[in-house]
């Protein structure tokens, strides 16, 4: 018997789409006449309004892959309504189809376009896939167009920007989020940064409508958004990327109600250009990306990594963002000396905190070990529910469950080696080995690719504290 799982995605484009519930009932059927057990855990079902265009977006799906990845493996088979619903690009097609079904043994089966399973099959699947990609395309166009003529009209083009709400697909202004907009142009104005005010907006716990924190390009966005002054920006060739000047966008007087007036925006603009010339005659050649702290020290109040700030400097790199509430700006030099300090006093005096490394295998990884253990439970209790409803006879059933019984036991027998205590001889043999490590960090010779490379080796985490001035280090075994 099969164990399959179904992926389920409604496109909302399609007027004959049926509902994830229809999908789902046409799936079952389909599993129970051709003999396979989909359980409720093998369901994944994206929410509606979801893209298929790119994989990458459904969380769903990429849910349901990394489950494929799984050993052993979770299901033979996945269902779907239409091919049309696993992916609309062929690339994505080919790609996870040839994962699942070359390198996991997994198949992918259209309930409602039934393809057959002779060579010519490979051929209709193809040119249904293909068929499916244009008509994805050819809509994605007309999207466009409808938009760009939205734009053209001073209508709406996407959600409502902070400031605003969407009423019967019309700007309407939120009074409260118009009054934070408001402030927000008034302090840049009057001298404040973008980081400044995203530390100050942070502070009184401001969330964009996604729920996030405000970061100094939310607040640059927000001084550069003409929607606050009255007007629409549409850039048909795709996203800005920070390039509010892009010949591109089309700009159109909005149908709604500004927020900024004319005053107010004009010296913002003019601030703007002021503070973007003054960045181009101050900025340095970027310094060489390769150091040996890269990806190393964290930042003790939020946890992020410390990072080049500039040529000889780290900064935790959410503070950069104006998230983080706390400076921990330090001198590279400076930082390597306390670290290789700390790391020359715990290695020398035995009191260090040493975990276990999570090697890249699957079964020396005790979280997956454990999710490994739990499936097969999941799967006795599948066996159980086949031979009760008939599918599976008594010897078939007692085969698998003692199966599955020994590999519960060596997954057990894996679980309690991977949590095994490390011994006071491991530790002492680990300290020996790398204050030998430490003298080829102290080593003016050693590169800084090197010295990274080294790090990375056996030091987990360490954590520089900016108030005391000091960095403790968990290490790795």
């Amino acid at each position: 018997m099969k164990i399959a799982a179904c992926y389920i995605r409604v496109s909302t484009d399609d007027q004959l789409e049926y509902s994830p519930d229809s999908q789902l009932d046409k799936i079952r059927d389909f599993a129970k006449r051709n003999g396979m057990l989909l359980p409720d855990d093998n369901i994944f079902i994206e929410e509606e309004g979801v893209s298929g265009r790119k994989a990458e977006r459904r969380r769903e799906f990429q849910k349901m892959i990394a489950a494929a990845k799984s050993k052993p493996k979770p299901f033979d088979v996945i269902l779907v309504w239409k091919f049309s619903r696993f992916a609309r690009n062929r690339e994505d097609s080919i790609v996870y189809k040839s994962v699942l079904r070359k390198q996991l043994g997994i198949d992918v089966i259209s309930v409602s376009e039934n393809i057959g399973d002779d060579k010519m099959s490979v051929i209709t699947e193809a040119i249904i896939e293909a068929m499916d990609e244009y008509y994805s395309i050819n809509l994605g166009e007309e999207v466009k167009r409808g938009m760009t003529e939205k734009a053209k009209r001073g209508e709406c083009c996407s959600i409502a920007p902070f400031g605003y709400e969407l009423k019967e697909k019309k700007l309407v202004i939120n009074t409260e989020q118009a009054d934070i907009i408001r402030e927000v142009f008034k302090r840049y104005v009057n001298g404040w940064g973008h980081k400044q005010i995203a530390v100050w907006l942070n502070e009184l716990g401001i969330k964009t409508n996604r729920g996030g924190k405000i970061e100094n390009r939310t607040v640059e966005y927000w001084l550069n958004n003409p929607v606050y002054h009255g007007y629409i920006r549409w850039t048909p060739t795709g996203k800005t990327d920070r390039n509010y000047n892009n010949p591109d966008s089309i700009i159109e007087k909005g149908d709604h109600e500004p927020i900024i007036n004319e005053e107010l925006w004009q010296k913002t603009q003019t601030r703007l250009k002021e503070q973007k010339l003054k960045h181009i005659r101050n900025r340095r050649e970027n310094p060489p990306n390769e150091y040996a702290l890269t990806g190393i020290v964290k930042c003790s109040c939020c946890g992020a990594s410390l990072a080049r700030s500039q040529k000889k400097y780290l900064q935790c790199i959410n503070y950069a963002k104006g998230v983080c509430p706390k400076s921990h700006h330090v001198s590279m030099n400076e930082m390597q000396l306390m670290l290789y300090s700390a790391i020359g006093t715990d290695l020398t005096s035995g009191n260090f905190t040493l975990e276990r490394a999570n090697a890249p295998e699957l079964h020396s990884n005790n979280t997956a070990v454990k999710n490994q253990i739990a499936r097969a439970h999941l799967k006795l209790k599948r066996i159980k529910e086949a031979y009760e409803n008939g599918v599976d006879t008594l010897e078939e059933y007692k085969a698998n469950k003692e199966r599955i019984n020994y590999e519960i036991l060596q997954l057990n027998s894996i679980s309690a080696d991977n949590e095994k205590e490390i011994t006071p001889e491991e530790k002492r043999a680990f300290a020996k080995k790398h204050l030998k490590t430490l003298e080829r960090l102290r080593d003016p010779k050693t590169g800084e690719a090197e010295k990274n490379r080294l790090m990375k080796q056996f030091i987990k985490r360490a954590t520089f504290y900016k108030d005391e001035h000091k960095v403790t280090v968990i290490y790795l075994y």
